[in-house]
């Protein structure tokens, strides 16, 4: 199964300063705010939604296709992608714009100053899917991750012009759609990807209730956290899929774009669905016990016992016989 993976390439600049902020801010002199932090130490992670879920699927051998811009700052990350089995000939190099790049401080008591430079990002919508799907013989699936919203409106569109099942992915984008954005976004969409919040924002904003997404929609895959994940189709009972527990909880940022790899690597395996949601719970579990959003490792046999511990061998033989 061939699966493109669209939406954000970024890199994350992380720094901690080791104070409170609400210490350096005058009231009366708040409308003239000129400040500067020394920071303790500076972390440099890859990131991006679309380069995190194409890690995961590269990693467990599906050899996903990123789409995506970039800037000319972009060689290093390419090796790196390229390495870990991601194919990157769907990337294109702006040359305008660096890459995009979240740049954040936190301080003693967690607050954030954080500062986000689309960059290149901002010529997603450029990028046509049509000749990269022949390009590469054709494409199975295609995830419509968080990107610039025109990007995401077009390459919708232009997935189901082409007839290419889509997966909706809009997540961080919810907030800025409008109502008819999103209802453009998720309608006839093959897979639904949200949490519980994005889950109750999809539905306000576009008026439809649950019931008549799950009409519009294939399956509406719902991760809950540390509880799991719920997988529902229309017409059928809720399947809820417990969590694989922590040995330790180090940065969850990431873990759902590696629930999503996890899910679709086994979708494109040809598993259930049950399957699906439990192996991307554990990729998920490995990114929160993991400092970077593309720092894990996968060991089949590391896989297989906690598969084991949590859903039973059967699970375990099922998944880890599609592993290296």
């Amino acid at each position: 199964m061939r699966i493109a993976v669209t939406g954000s390439i970024a890199t994350d600049h992380l720094m901690t300063f080791p104070g409170r902020f609400v210490e350096q801010f005058i009231a009366e002199k708040i409308d003239r705010v000129s400040l500067s932090f020394l920071v303790d130490g500076l972390e440099i992670r890859r990131g991006g939604v679309a380069a995190n879920i194409s890690f995961g699927l590269g990693v467990l051998g599906l050899r996903p296709l990123l789409i995506g811009a970039v800037g000319p700052d972009f060689a290093p990350y390419r090796d790196w992608l390229t390495d870990h089995g991601v194919d990157c000939a769907g990337v294109r190099e702006s040359a305008r714009h660096h890459t995009a790049r979240f740049v954040c401080t936190t301080d003693l008591d967690g607050n954030q100053i954080a500062s986000f430079y689309p960059g290149a990002m901002s010529e997603d919508a450029e990028i046509v899917l049509a000749p990269l799907a022949e390009q590469v013989g054709a494409l199975d699936l295609v995830l419509i991750g968080a990107s610039d919203p025109a990007a995401m409106l077009s390459h919708t569109a232009e997935c189901a012009a082409l007839g290419i099942p889509f997966a909706a992915d809009p997540s961080q984008q919810l907030p800025r759609l409008e109502g008819p954005q999103v209802c453009a976004l998720v309608d006839g969409a093959a897979y639904l990807f949200c949490n519980e919040y994005e889950e109750a924002l999809i539905e306000r904003k576009s008026g439809w209730s649950s019931t008549e997404i799950l009409d519009r929609v294939g399956v509406r895959v719902t991760t809950l956290g540390p509880n799991g994940a719920r997988v529902e189709q229309a017409g059928q009972p809720a399947l809820l899929v417990g969590p694989v527990a922590e040995q330790q909880k180090t940065d969850p940022t990431g873990t759902g774009d590696a629930f999503r790899a996890g899910f679709l690597a086994a979708i494109g395996w040809g598993l259930s669905l049950e399957r699906a949601a439990q192996l991307g719970n554990l990729l998920a579990v490995h990114v929160l016990e993991t400092v970077g959003t593309q720092e894990y490792e996968l060991k089949p046999a590391m896989v297989a016992e906690r598969l084991t511990a949590v859903y039973g061998q059967d699970a375990a033989a099922d998944i880890t016989a599609h592993l290296g």
